[in-house]
């Protein structure tokens, strides 16, 4: 067969041209890079310092007390396991399902469920005040006497279940990475080319490296999705066995915060994607095609998201008990809650699912952009209200229901959480193609070519 012709070029040259632009974040830093990186890392130092502070003064700095000891930490936590969903969605979800267009959208999202889940960790640790004693809740401590941590308990739940997702997410980033590896250590000297060629572990495109390869990454993909389905339900778990705590006891909890994760996890990886393509000039490989199926994508999550949000406010409404009336009452009528109600409900839902729905919307970098980061700051009010109201209303006298006020230390510690999981976006950037360089030249060879049978042909049209 003849030499495929991609927009007037020869295969060498496609070739050529992807390593060249996919690499360039890798081979060549500009002076923005250091400014934003160096930013961040100031933010995240102060949020250092603040939580250097809390250990040495005690939680007492922070804004918890009876009854409201969950706030703003273990709110990030959750909004920090649910942004991890995106990896799995994006990548192993679309992938056994073969759509062409998740391939510049899979490795942004798994970078970002590793540091998601790195940055959720952190969180219960945190709020423990003296996170040397973490150790003893969740790994046996004295073998002697058989002091055994107690299973039943969420904090042996939430380690085992979080450890074994960002496991498996980061050995499925590895498997992926090993032919990009390649490409670096062959356009690299020095010290850096000795570290790839480590990392390559000896790839030279063989069609037998190539085919275990691609086994691997479909097996990884299959047998993450269980993980991926357990780790927000058991999450979810930790509020619906505490049944003295009113909206928390709920059946519906697992799918809910399940969908509910993906579709803050998806608006986040558009988020990302489209920051990349403004830093590193991707516009070839991130366009509006892969926004446009980025938005579709994300109307069915949300509308799905809609539906458990809505059966779990009315399963609470239907029991007509005088407990979880009087927390919805709380929750949509009387401030400060009601207002976050309304601005969750318009961010979350009715103010970007509607504007998706028109294709302008979705092809609109700008617009995405501005919907994506108004889905998360929904999300992340989600998570508060399902936490704060209910505790607040263990205590029996009411003026203590809407005490809870976060420190300084708490908002610090929030911000620097995103300051963390950005800085070490873009840090990774320097080491890996945040877009999957095989990926794309495969993309390439299918927009011109198809199998029929065991010829390949020339292909006038793929359809979509």
């Amino acid at each position: 067969m003849q030499d495929r012709v991609v927009l007037g070029h020869t295969p060498q040259e496609v070739d050529a041209r992807i390593n060249r632009e996919l690499l360039t974040n890798v081979l060549y830093t500009e002076r923005r890079y250091w400014i934003i990186v160096g930013f961040l890392a100031l933010v995240v130092a102060l949020a250092g310092g603040a939580v250097g502070y809390m250990v040495n003064k005690g939680i007492g700095v922070s804004g918890l007390h009876r009854p409201v000891f969950w706030g703003f930490m273990i709110t990030n936590f959750v909004f920090w396991v649910g942004i991890s969903h995106a990896g799995v969605m994006l990548s192993a979800i679309l992938r056994l399902s073969q759509a062409e267009w998740r391939r510049p959208a899979t490795r942004a999202a798994e970078i970002v469920t590793v540091f998601a889940l790195m940055t959720a960790i952190l969180f219960p640790i945190i709020h423990s005040g003296r996170p040397w004693r973490t150790m003893y809740w969740a790994f046996p401590y004295d073998f002697a006497r058989g002091i055994f941590p107690n299973v039943r308990s969420p904090l042996v739940w939430d380690p085992t279940a979080i450890t074994t997702y960002l496991t498996s997410s980061i050995m499925f980033v590895l498997v992926a990475l090993i032919p990009d590896f390649a490409v670096a250590r062959d356009r690299t000297k020095g010290v850096a080319k000795a570290i790839y060629s480590v990392l390559a572990m000896g790839w030279r495109g063989t069609p037998r490296q190539w085919r275990l390869q691609i086994v691997a990454g479909f097996l990884l993909s299959a047998l993450i999705l269980p993980v991926f389905v357990s780790v927000h339900s058991i999450v979810s778990w930790d509020f619906g066995i505490a049944q003295s705590v009113e909206g928390w006891h709920s059946t519906v909890f697992a799918p809910y915060f399940v969908i509910g994760a993906v579709h803050s996890g998806v608006s986040a990886v558009v988020t990302v994607m489209i920051i990349l393509r403004w830093l590193f000039h991707w516009e070839n490989y991130i366009t509006k095609d892969t926004i446009d199926s980025l938005g579709r994508l994300l109307i069915v999550v949300a509308t799905a998201w809609f539906f458990f949000f809505f059966i779990e406010i009315l399963y609470s409404i239907y029991t007509l008990e005088d407990a979880e009336l009087g927390l919805r009452k709380m929750q949509f009528f009387e401030a400060p809650y009601s207002w976050l109600f309304l601005t969750f409900i318009l961010t979350g839902y009715f103010i970007p699912v509607p504007l998706w729905l028109f294709k302008n919307v979705r092809r609109s970098f700008k617009w995405m952009f501005i919907t994506t980061i108004l889905v998360n700051i929904g999300m992340w009010i989600e998570r508060f209200l399902i936490i704060v109201p209910g505790l607040a209303r263990k205590q029996g006298l009411t003026f203590s229901w809407s005490t809870y006020h976060p420190s300084v230390i708490e908002i610090l510690l929030v911000i620097g959480s995103f300051a963390f999981v950005s800085m070490n976006i873009l840090l990774i950037s320097k080491v890996i193609p945040l877009i999957p360089i095989y990926d794309i030249k495969e993309g390439e060879i299918l927009k011109d070519e198809i199998k029929i049978g065991k010829v390949t042909v020339p292909a006038a049209k793929r359809e979509e």
